[in-house]
C-alpha cells in the first residue's frame, strides 16, 4: 500500500472514531451514569464547574453550526485575539467568526482542561486543546486556547478576553489524544 493510501485510511479510521467517541460515551453502563450525575450535582456549586460547563457549551454552539448561541457566550465588550490583531465586541466577534461557525472550511473542536477562578469570584481562565479539520482535505491541526470569562450582570459566564496558540499539523495519534482528554464533567478541585 502506498503511503497516500494509508494516510487515507488512518484519516477514515479518526474521522470515524472521532465521529463514534460520544456515541460510545452514551453507552456507558447505569452506574457510570448515576456516578456522572452525582458528580454533576457536586460540581454545580463549584464556580469553576459552572465556567467549565460555559466551556463546553461555547464549543458546542460552534459544533452545531448556531451562531445566535455563539453570540450569547461572547461579552458584550470582549477582546479576541488579543496578543495579535485583536477584535472588539460581540457583533465584530461574531461576524469574523461566521464561517468557523458555519463550518464551511475548516471544523472547530475545542474542550477546557484547566479552569481557575479569580479571587474576586467574578473573572476565570479557562484553557484546554483545539482542534482543527479541514473541510477540504480532512487534515487535522491542534493548538490550544486561553480564554478569560466574565460574571455578568445577569448571572452568566462569558468569554471577555480569548486568544490561541498558532495551531499545528497533528497525525492520527493526536486526534486520538485530543478525544480521549475531553471531560464533560467538571474534574474536582485539585
Amino acid at each position: 500500500m502506498t503511503r497516500s493510501g494509508l494516510d487515507r485510511q488512518l484519516s477514515s479510521l479518526v474521522l470515524c472514531l472521532a465521529v463514534s467517541m460520544p456515541a460510545l460515551a452514551e453507552t456507558a453502563s447505569s452506574g457510570e451514569a448515576s456516578a456522572s450525575a452525582s458528580a454533576q450535582a457536586e460540581s454545580a456549586k463549584d464556580p469553576r464547574c459552572a465556567v467549565w460547563a460555559r466551556e463546553l457549551g461555547f464549543a458546542q454552539s460552534v459544533a452545531d453550526h448556531d451562531a445566535q448561541a455563539f453570540a450569547e457566550f461572547v461579552h458584550a465588550d470582549a477582546v479576541f485575539g488579543v496578543s495579535g490583531q485583536p477584535t472588539r465586541g460581540r457583533q465584530a466577534i461574531a461576524a469574523q467568526w461566521a464561517g468557523l461557525i458555519a463550518g464551511t472550511r475548516l471544523e472547530l473542536r475545542w474542550y477546557p482542561d484547566v479552569v481557575s477562578i479569580g479571587g474576586d469570584g467574578r473573572t476565570a481562565y479557562s484553557s484546554g486543546p483545539a482542534l482543527y479539520r479541514s473541510v477540504k482535505d480532512g487534515s487535522y491541526r491542534k493548538g490550544r486556547f486561553g480564554s478569560v470569562w466574565q460574571l455578568d450582570r445577569d448571572g452568566q459566564w462569558r468569554v471577555i478576553f480569548d486568544d490561541g496558540i498558532e495551531p499545528v499539523a497533528t497525525d492520527a495519534a493526536g486526534v486520538l489524544a485530543f478525544e480521549a482528554g475531553r471531560r464533560p464533567v467538571c474534574p474536582p478541585a485539585a
